[in-house]
């Protein structure tokens, strides 16, 4: 596996809990970790009912910490216009269904992502030989099989916007699944990066109960095609993000965190790319449908 790491200096943390729980990175951008995943909420604080939206829908079992958190944020009975995803892995989707049924929304993905979000295939097998702690080893475990939401479901529009979220753009980065993305405003340049790179080592519990700051790859067990992925973390380095806010790990700014995010984007198939592993001799992708399985 791979053994390299790329510390982040502490100062580069953002990790001031705001009274709603959540921790805020960027005007109208915070995040709350569950257990193990962040779940991100745009929107202005005290924003009201559908003025504000979800970025990813946690695990299993944390419906009522994510409502809990919103209306903290935006006030009580606040449901949001849409639930945008990164990808449909089963820790950012796990209250997708029961969350988008009681709060009557619309649900955004990727094209590649929707055979695993209307029910019709399930996400290639994880790759427990990555090594590297007790999370990737009972990755077998993990739920793989799809989600149905598809009376609600929409495909986000080629022109890269995002239509509950007006200056915002979403960047394809697959690698990690085949129809992830990356969500990015250019103003103040932001980024909602998904598993396309994560700031701790998610393989292990020690590290992710630690959350100690380190520059990663996309978590192995689970990344398909390592060449894709590779690509997709050159890219977004190149956007130079000031915030960078991932599915694991806590939330980065400024220069430290560039720095990190430029080195693992060079050294990237000797830092994330374990030495062995099913998916690092045969990508599973969307092209030729062997990223799809049947449910």
């Amino acid at each position: 596996m791979a053994t390299q790491q790329i510390p982040i200096p502490a100062e580069a943390e953002i990790d001031e809990s705001g009274p709603d729980g959540t921790i805020e990175v960027a005007r109208g951008v915070s995040y709350r970790r569950l257990v193990l995943v962040n779940v991100m909420f745009i929107g202005e604080p005290g924003a009201g009912d559908r003025n504000w939206v979800l970025v990813d829908a946690g695990l299993i079992g944390t419906k009522a910490l994510i409502k809990g958190a919103a209306e903290a944020r935006f006030g009580p009975g606040a449901r949001p216009s849409a639930i945008v995803l990164t990808h449909g892995h089963f820790d950012h989707v796990g209250v997708l269904e029961d969350l988008a049924e009681e709060w009557d929304v619309p649900v955004y993905a990727h094209p590649a992502e929707r055979p695993y979000l209307d029910g019709s295939a399930s996400y290639p097998p994880p790759d427990p030989s990555v090594g590297g702690g007790l999370i990737a080893t009972l990755s077998p475990l993990f739920p793989r099989s799809p989600v149905d939401v598809s009376a609600r479901l929409r495909i986000l529009p080629a022109d890269g916007s995002v239509p509950p979220l007006p200056g915002w753009r979403w960047i394809h980065v697959p690698g990690h699944a085949p129809g992830q993305v990356a969500f990015w405003r250019e103003e103040d340049r932001t980024l909602i990066a998904g598993d396309a790179f994560v700031t701790t080592a998610q393989e292990s519990v020690y590290s992710v109960a630690l959350q100690a700051p380190e520059m990663h790859g996309p978590p192995m067990y689970f990344t398909i095609d390592w060449t894709a992925s590779r690509q997709s973390v050159r890219d977004l380095a190149a956007l130079e993000p000031e915030t960078a806010v991932t599915g694991h790990g806590r939330a980065m700014r400024g220069p430290a965190m560039r720095l990190a995010l430029h080195r693992l984007a060079e050294r990237f198939d000797e830092v994330a790319v374990p030495s062995g592993g099913r998916y690092v001799t045969d990508p599973a992708r969307a092209e030729d449908g062997s990223a799809y399985r049947a449910p």
